[in-house]
């Protein structure tokens, strides 16, 4: 047979990706791509060696030859694959490179859910099932999507679906709103209503548009104890609810219950010392005169708490304190009061005032009282002062006995009577 319709035979077989095994060897190696597409274009470092044939391609490499280094297979509807190839196969050696390639997606999903979830899921229109889902096999592009649950408000978006991709989408649906009405009457008339801590209105009076779940009533009068219920309310239907108010006596005076945290604290009336905290309390100051009045609650080492009270008759009203420790460095208070009232009031030998009366910026510490009123005898104590609180001093004064003057010594007593007033005198100045 002619040299060149060998060297052609040869040729014609390598472009056809059949391996021709009689020119394996010499100073060649072959490289073998095994592919699972045929028909798929196979390049070395970018450049076109040839296309599988029956699932295999023989790529011929000199041994003496630049190595190649990277494979790249592709072939239309399919992912292009990019890899590395394997070393050199040495002369006469084949050397096996393997590749799959996987088809390119062209449809996409939507993964739906919702809160709560169980809601009706519609694809344009199309009613697809029940929240969480999965929709598949969408082709690419942009579809309505809407969710719908009972007792919610529906809601809808739109989408957009990609090859190959899943689109997630969670929708959050808003409860529908019911309502229903009140109507509230009472005896007598005129009551100031209140609905769940805020003023509606007086009695009689009708209440629309409300939500349809239980609100607290409270119907309030003077003269009368206030009222109070719980109503139910159902959507689409009126409530009735009828108070029958229940006077107060006309009595003058209440009282005012009074808890604190930590309890052990002074309490104070209008400014008055009443006792101290008790736990688990309350204390209770009795025979309080209707009308407003301030308490104050005290204690070592914490912030005052002022507060005011408005007191009816018969009735009882409450104060509860959490009290807050004393920023470091900070001054208090003492309240002195002395019966009888109208003393003079000295704090470490400093005139401050007259009794009753709460002297502030004392600072934090222990200091010495004492409260003086002409024909009794002074009265002294020592108080601890703690920061931003208020300690409290009150002085039973007792009469001091009227002296009786003997013959021959009126002269003497007298002296001696201006000299202890002199004394009295220089030791109010000071300070």
């Amino acid at each position: 047979m002619p040299k060149p319709l060998i060297i052609g035979i040869a040729l014609l077989f390598l472009c056809a990706g059949i391996p021709a095994v009689s020119a394996i060897g010499g100073d060649q190696g072959w490289y073998r791509v095994h592919c699972n597409i045929d028909g798929a274009d196979v390049y070395f470092d970018g450049t076109y060696v040839g296309s599988t044939y029956n699932g295999i391609l023989d790529v011929p490499v000199y041994t003496t030859g630049t190595p190649y280094s990277a494979v790249r297979v592709e072939r239309s509807g399919y992912q292009t694959y990019t890899g590395k190839l394997p070393g050199e196969p040495a002369k006469g050696d084949i050397a096996d490179v393997f590749v799959t390639l996987q088809p390119v997606e062209t449809v996409g999903s939507i993964y739906v859910t919702s809160n709560p979830s169980g809601a009706a899921i519609y694809l344009n229109g199309n009613y697809r099932g029940v929240a969480p889902l999965t929709i598949k096999d969408l082709a690419p592009g942009t579809y309505s999507l809407e969710a719908d649950r009972s007792g919610y408000q529906s809601d809808r978006t739109t989408i957009t679906v990609r090859a190959g991709k899943q689109s997630d989408f969670q929708f959050t649906l808003t409860p529908i709103q019911q309502y229903g009405s009140v109507s509230i009457t009472s005896n007598p008339s005129g009551a100031f209503v209140y609905m769940d801590g805020v003023y509606k209105g007086r009695t009689p009076l009708t209440l629309s548009g409300v939500s349809a779940k239980a609100h607290n009533i409270e119907l309030d009068l003077n003269g009368y104890y206030d009222w109070k219920t719980t109503v139910s309310v159902a959507a689409g239907v009126t409530r009735y609810v009828n108070a029958q108010m229940a006077p107060i006596p006309s009595e003058t005076t209440g009282r005012i219950d009074v808890v604190s945290s930590p309890a052990g604290a002074d309490v104070y009336l209008d400014g008055v010392h009443q006792g101290k905290t008790i736990s688990p309390g309350p204390f209770t100051i009795s025979n309080v005169r209707v009308g407003t009045h301030t308490v104050k609650i005290g204690m070592v080492g914490y912030q005052d708490y002022t507060t005011t009270v408005d007191v009816r008759g018969a009735t009882t009203s409450y104060v509860s304190a959490a009290l807050q420790p004393a920023p470091v460095g900070a001054t208090g208070s003492i309240a002195v009061t002395s019966s009888p009232s109208g003393a003079e009031i000295y704090i470490d030998n400093a005139y401050k005032g007259i009794t009753p009366l709460t002297v502030d910026g004392v600072a934090a510490g222990t200091h010495t009282v004492m409260v003086a009123l002409a024909g009794y005898s002074d009265w002294s104590t020592s108080v601890q002062v703690g920061a931003g609180s208020t300690a409290s001093a009150s002085a039973l004064l007792a009469a001091e006995a009227a002296p009786t003057a003997k013959a021959g010594m009126a002269p003497f007593a007298a002296a001696g009577a201006l000299a202890a007033l002199g004394f009295l005198g220089a030791r109010r100045k000071q300070n």
